[in-house]
Protein backbone atom coordinates (compact mmCIF):
# COMPACT_ATOMS: atom_id res chain seq x y z
CA UNK A 1 0.00 0.00 0.00
CA UNK A 2 1.23 3.49 -0.86
CA UNK A 3 1.66 5.67 2.24
CA UNK A 4 0.17 9.15 1.82
CA UNK A 5 0.96 12.43 3.57
CA UNK A 6 -2.27 13.90 4.89
CA UNK A 7 -3.00 17.29 6.45
CA UNK A 8 -6.00 17.94 8.69
CA UNK A 9 -7.81 21.26 9.09
CA UNK A 10 -10.38 21.53 11.88
CA UNK A 11 -12.78 24.43 11.35
CA UNK A 12 -14.21 25.67 14.62
CA UNK A 13 -14.76 28.85 16.58
CA UNK A 14 -14.68 27.00 19.90
CA UNK A 15 -12.39 23.95 19.74
CA UNK A 16 -8.82 23.85 20.92
CA UNK A 17 -6.22 21.11 20.42
CA UNK A 18 -7.25 19.78 23.84
CA UNK A 19 -11.02 19.72 23.14
CA UNK A 20 -10.91 18.68 19.49
CA UNK A 21 -12.33 15.13 19.54
CA UNK A 22 -13.03 14.93 15.79
CA UNK A 23 -9.48 15.88 14.85
CA UNK A 24 -8.08 13.35 17.28
CA UNK A 25 -10.33 10.64 15.86
CA UNK A 26 -9.38 11.53 12.27
CA UNK A 27 -5.69 11.45 13.21
CA UNK A 28 -6.12 8.06 14.84
CA UNK A 29 -8.02 6.54 11.90
CA UNK A 30 -5.57 7.94 9.33
CA UNK A 31 -2.54 6.70 11.28
CA UNK A 32 -4.13 3.27 11.77
CA UNK A 33 -4.27 2.94 7.96
CA UNK A 34 -0.53 3.61 7.81
CA UNK A 35 -0.71 7.14 6.41
CA UNK A 36 1.26 10.06 7.85
CA UNK A 37 -0.30 13.17 9.41
CA UNK A 38 2.05 15.92 8.23
CA UNK A 39 0.12 18.87 9.64
CA UNK A 40 -2.95 19.61 11.74
CA UNK A 41 -4.41 23.08 12.19
CA UNK A 42 -7.46 24.48 13.94
CA UNK A 43 -8.90 27.44 12.03
CA UNK A 44 -11.76 29.80 12.88
CA UNK A 45 -14.87 29.45 10.72
CA UNK A 46 -13.93 32.35 8.46
CA UNK A 47 -13.73 31.70 4.72
CA UNK A 48 -10.53 33.70 4.30
CA UNK A 49 -8.75 32.07 7.26
CA UNK A 50 -9.79 28.64 5.94
CA UNK A 51 -8.63 29.50 2.41
CA UNK A 52 -5.28 30.75 3.71
CA UNK A 53 -4.41 27.52 5.52
CA UNK A 54 -5.89 25.29 2.81
CA UNK A 55 -3.98 27.19 0.11
CA UNK A 56 -0.70 26.77 1.99
CA UNK A 57 -1.34 23.02 2.22
CA UNK A 58 -2.39 22.83 -1.44
CA UNK A 59 0.90 24.48 -2.46
CA UNK A 60 2.93 22.05 -0.33
CA UNK A 61 4.09 19.34 -2.75
CA UNK A 62 4.64 16.93 0.15
CA UNK A 63 0.90 16.82 0.97
CA UNK A 64 -1.16 14.27 -0.96
CA UNK A 65 -4.53 14.93 0.66
CA UNK A 66 -6.24 17.43 2.95
CA UNK A 67 -9.17 16.58 5.17
CA UNK A 68 -11.22 19.43 6.63
CA UNK A 69 -13.77 18.88 9.36
CA UNK A 70 -16.36 21.41 10.48
CA UNK A 71 -18.26 24.37 9.08
CA UNK A 72 -20.36 22.38 6.59
CA UNK A 73 -23.79 23.10 8.03
CA UNK A 74 -26.26 25.72 6.89
CA UNK A 75 -26.03 28.28 9.68
CA UNK A 76 -24.66 31.75 9.07
CA UNK A 77 -21.25 30.86 10.50
CA UNK A 78 -20.78 27.70 8.39
CA UNK A 79 -18.49 28.61 5.50
CA UNK A 80 -16.12 25.74 4.79
CA UNK A 81 -17.67 24.73 1.43
CA UNK A 82 -17.64 28.37 0.28
CA UNK A 83 -14.00 28.65 1.34
CA UNK A 84 -12.83 25.48 -0.40
CA UNK A 85 -14.92 25.18 -3.55
CA UNK A 86 -13.28 28.13 -5.37
CA UNK A 87 -9.86 26.54 -4.73
CA UNK A 88 -10.79 23.27 -6.43
CA UNK A 89 -9.71 22.46 -9.97
CA UNK A 90 -12.30 19.68 -10.11
CA UNK A 91 -15.15 18.65 -7.82
CA UNK A 92 -15.70 14.97 -7.05
CA UNK A 93 -19.51 15.20 -7.06
CA UNK A 94 -20.09 11.61 -6.02
CA UNK A 95 -18.38 12.09 -2.66
CA UNK A 96 -21.02 14.43 -1.24
CA UNK A 97 -23.81 12.30 -2.62
CA UNK A 98 -22.34 9.08 -1.23
CA UNK A 99 -21.58 10.69 2.14
CA UNK A 100 -25.18 11.90 2.49
CA UNK A 101 -26.44 8.42 1.52
CA UNK A 102 -24.24 6.78 4.16
CA UNK A 103 -25.31 9.42 6.70
CA UNK A 104 -28.97 8.88 5.84
CA UNK A 105 -28.60 5.28 6.99
CA UNK A 106 -27.73 6.64 10.47
CA UNK A 107 -29.38 10.04 10.87
CA UNK A 108 -32.16 9.87 8.27
CA UNK A 109 -33.26 13.16 6.71
CA UNK A 110 -30.93 15.22 8.92
CA UNK A 111 -28.27 14.17 6.41
CA UNK A 112 -29.54 16.81 3.98
CA UNK A 113 -28.02 19.46 6.24
CA UNK A 114 -24.52 18.28 5.36
CA UNK A 115 -22.69 20.08 2.61
CA UNK A 116 -19.79 17.62 2.53
CA UNK A 117 -17.75 17.80 -0.65
CA UNK A 118 -14.51 16.63 -2.21
CA UNK A 119 -12.30 17.64 -5.08
CA UNK A 120 -8.81 18.07 -6.43
CA UNK A 121 -6.64 21.19 -6.25
CA UNK A 122 -3.09 21.31 -7.56
CA UNK A 123 -2.92 17.47 -7.59
CA UNK A 124 -4.08 17.30 -3.95
CA UNK A 125 -7.25 15.44 -2.97
CA UNK A 126 -9.41 17.48 -0.60
CA UNK A 127 -12.29 16.23 1.54
CA UNK A 128 -14.65 18.55 3.44
CA UNK A 129 -16.53 16.82 6.26
CA UNK A 130 -18.96 17.84 8.98
CA UNK A 131 -17.42 18.42 12.39
CA UNK A 132 -18.99 15.61 14.40
CA UNK A 133 -17.01 12.53 15.37
CA UNK A 134 -19.68 10.29 13.83
CA UNK A 135 -19.53 12.17 10.52
CA UNK A 136 -15.74 11.86 10.45
CA UNK A 137 -15.94 8.14 11.22
CA UNK A 138 -18.60 7.60 8.56
CA UNK A 139 -16.67 9.52 5.89
CA UNK A 140 -13.35 7.86 6.70
CA UNK A 141 -14.52 4.29 7.30
CA UNK A 142 -17.14 4.12 4.55
CA UNK A 143 -15.48 6.14 1.77
CA UNK A 144 -12.16 7.90 2.19
CA UNK A 145 -10.03 5.07 3.63
CA UNK A 146 -10.94 2.90 0.65
CA UNK A 147 -10.24 5.59 -1.93
CA UNK A 148 -6.91 6.53 -0.33
CA UNK A 149 -5.88 2.86 -0.27
CA UNK A 150 -3.83 1.97 -3.33
CA UNK A 151 -5.00 -1.66 -3.05
CA UNK A 152 -8.75 -0.96 -3.32
CA UNK A 153 -10.18 -2.58 -6.44
CA UNK A 154 -11.45 -2.00 -9.05
CA UNK A 155 -10.09 1.53 -8.66
CA UNK A 156 -9.08 4.17 -6.15
CA UNK A 157 -7.95 7.79 -6.06
CA UNK A 158 -4.33 6.88 -5.36
CA UNK A 159 -3.99 5.19 -8.75
CA UNK A 160 -5.09 8.48 -10.36
CA UNK A 161 -2.39 10.57 -8.64
CA UNK A 162 0.21 10.18 -11.43
CA UNK A 163 -2.42 11.14 -14.01
CA UNK A 164 -3.30 14.37 -12.20
CA UNK A 165 -0.10 15.84 -13.66
CA UNK A 166 -1.33 15.37 -17.26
Amino acid sequence: MKILNIAIIIVSNTRTHETDKSGKKLSEMISNEGHVIVAKEIVKDDIYAIRKVASEFILNKEIDSIILSGGTGITGSDGTPEAIEPLLDKIIDGFGELFRLKSFEKIKTSSLQSRALAGVANKTFIFVLPGSIDACKTAWNEIICHQLNSETKPCNLVMLMPRLKE
